[in-house]
């Protein structure tokens, strides 16, 4: 299981910014911030890859600008309002027009030139292979039973006995 750092003053400035739009929307300013939203995200950790998975609806592949370096990968497009010509109006809408962009942070560096995305329904899923140093190995760590010897016989045979075998075993299971 990854550990996610909870980062609050993220959370209050998306908060503030909400706050700021309600704001504005009640003055009678109808103008929006350049990044008006932020798709939803799913980070999944797999033995060999990390799978970034981002909720984008209504826009299509070729308008969507990914980017991925070692540390973070980047999603950039824009949502169009659809032009059409309409008898009565458009009473209320609900939909996010606009730019966006999402940047997300990655626990362990990957191969960013082996990256591999799909595209389907609204969802892009993104396989980030990790580097070979950042993939989980496993050390089985053989221990001498020293505490039948006497202490300075103890300390001799802990430095000739106690040794790490650096070959890989099959990964334990977590409590």
């Amino acid at each position: 299981m990854t550990l996610i750092r909870w980062q609050p003053f993220q959370e209050i400035e998306t908060l503030r910014r909400q706050m700021d739009q309600v704001f504005e929307e009640l003055a009678g300013n109808n103008q929006q911030p350049e990044t008006f939203w932020k798709p939803a995200v799913e980070l999944k950790d797999t033995e060999d890859s990390l799978i970034l998975r981002a909720e984008i609806p209504g826009v299509e592949g070729k308008d969507l600008d990914v980017q991925v370096t070692r540390e973070a990968v980047a999603i950039r497009g824009e949502y169009r309002r659809e032009q059409q010509a309409q008898e009565r109006g458009l009473f209320r809408s609900e939909f996010r027009y606009g730019k966006f962009q999402r940047v997300v942070g990655l626990p362990v560096a990957v191969q960013n030139d082996q990256v591999q995305a799909d595209f389907k329904n609204g969802i892009l899923t993104l396989t980030l292979p990790k580097v070979t140093e950042a993939r989980r190995k496993v050390v089985k760590v053989n221990i001498a039973d020293t505490s039948a010897a006497t202490p300075a016989i103890a300390s001799e045979q802990s430095d000739n006995n106690n040794h790490v075998d650096t070959t890989e075993a099959e990964p334990a299971s977590v409590w």
